[in-house]
């Protein structure tokens, strides 16, 4: 094989079709031969060997909030995409708020790929936003690259991006569609949060009680109804209720083009176990009950449930006041979600396999990068995550990566460490390697087309 400048072998590497024992051959970046183990080395080629380390598909993130620029403080496209490098993470998709401005005209879009070029160590790419009174900018952002359209049907917590309500949600959607492109919704109903208690206060109970399942489930039906109304591309994002689960599988079996995705805390971590004050556990919508964790897990293992991504959406520590009613709603977890899952997943008696399927493949197939992104398998990009499975290691929020130390994940116990992240053939995180800069080697990726 003329050009091969990289062979990654091990005893586990994670394929489409299944996990063995391979050497990957790597050319100008990308995959051009999965052999066997011992296949020999090409000449001028170098050889990385990663024993029996597990050697996954770089991961893809399609949910992450970096809020460069405009609120930095809270995050910023350095700091978020290292953590992402040193968790297994290749590739993200940045979402269109919490910067400023909100990614919801070209010209705003053009501001955020200008804060992100020369700072980005993995692939980002950017979703748009559908917001009231902007259905004219949609079409212009799509043909500009960005990878689907993001809207709220409640308040978003940031006043540059509200809601739409009934009427402006069916206005985008139809526009949305004319296109063939995607709209990804934060899918709570409104009425629902506004009739329910809202107490406030340390009580994660009352935190709970003030975000009920209702407000997802009947978002998600309306959803449903309007997506097949409009013969749409729809994807629910973060789905905490499992109660929707049923409707989502009949709607798919009637042919509705729906996606879902499910994130890392409501998977692995419980309402009965937040303590109270530990507002560092506070997202919309919320972590549910252990019964409804369950229940989640039981779609995604019977495919109900198309991808697991993280919804990083960080803040300063000062905003994460103790007080379920103030403060800022989101989990830190870019770093951690790779480790997070499996820990869970292997208690469940799941794979690595499985984990690939939910955090690798089924988000690039969601982004449209499935043909390059999301398996190791010939011509796709020479992006890598190498996992020791059976190794564990304690969670200390001040040796991640990410610009705040702040995690619901403070303190838990996780197998699998992430030995090193590899994109485009070059290796750009080793374990180990905290305090000290990764390589910035990433690209502004746009929405594929053709």
């Amino acid at each position: 094989m003329p050009g091969v400048q990289l062979v990654l072998r091990s005893s586990r590497v994670v394929t489409p079709e299944g996990t063995r024992a391979a050497s990957v051959s790597v050319a100008d970046g990308r995959i051009v031969s999965v052999g066997p183990r011992d296949m020999p080395v090409p000449d001028g080629a170098r050889l990385v060997d990663a024993g029996d380390d597990a050697v996954l598909p770089g991961l893809v993130d399609t949910h992450v909030h970096v809020n460069d620029p405009g609120r930095s403080e809270w995050e910023g496209f350095t700091t978020a995409t290292r953590a992402a490098a040193a968790g297994g993470i290749t590739t993200l998709i940045d979402m269109p708020l919490n910067s400023l401005p909100p990614t919801t005209t070209v010209a705003h879009l053009r501001t955020k790929q200008e804060s992100a070029r020369g700072q980005a160590h993995i692939d980002t790419g950017f979703w748009g936003g559908a917001i009231p009174g902007n259905v004219a900018d949609l079409r212009p952002l799509h043909d500009a690259g960005v990878f689907g359209f993001k809207c709220f049907l409640s308040p978003s917590g940031v006043e540059e991006f509200p809601e739409l309500g009934p009427a402006g949600l069916e206005s985008a959607l139809a526009e949305i569609a004319g296109f063939g492109g995607l709209l990804i919704v934060h899918a709570e109903d409104p009425a629902h949060l506004t009739a329910a208690p809202q107490k406030g206060g340390p009580a994660y109970a009352d935190f709970l009680a003030s975000r009920p399942r209702a407000a997802e489930n009947d978002a998600i039906g309306r959803l449903i109804a309007l997506a097949r109304k409009l013969d749409a591309r729809v994807h629910v994002l973060h789905l905490s209720s499992a109660d929707a689960l049923p409707a989502i599988a009949q709607a798919r079996r009637e042919g509705v083009a729906l996606t879902v995705e499910t994130c890392p805390h409501f998977l692995t971590l419980s309402a009965e176990e937040v303590p109270d004050g530990a507002t560092e556990f506070k997202c919309c919508p919320p972590i549910r009950e252990r019964a409804n964790q369950d229940a989640l897990w039981q779609g995604l293992a019977e495919g109900v449930l198309d991808c697991v991504v993280s919804d990083h959406s960080p803040c300063t520590a000062e905003l994460k006041d103790g007080d379920f009613g103030t403060a800022w709603g989101g989990i830190s977890s870019l770093q951690l979600g790779l480790p997070a899952m499996w820990t869970a997943a292997r208690a469940r008696g799941h794979s690595l396999d499985d984990v690939v399927r939910w955090m690798s493949s089924g988000p690039a197939r969601l982004a449209g990068l499935g043909g390059r992104k999301g398996a190791i398998a010939p011509g796709h990009d020479a992006d890598f995550a190498v996992l020791a499975p059976e190794e564990t290691f304690t969670v200390d929020p001040a040796r991640l990566h990410h610009r705040n130390p702040v995690t619901a994940y403070a303190g838990r116990t996780l197998h699998g460490v992430v030995r090193a992240t590899w994109l485009r053939g070059e290796r750009i995180a080793e374990a180990g390697d905290a305090g000290r800069p990764l390589r910035q080697t990433g690209r502004l990726i746009e929405r594929p087309t053709g």
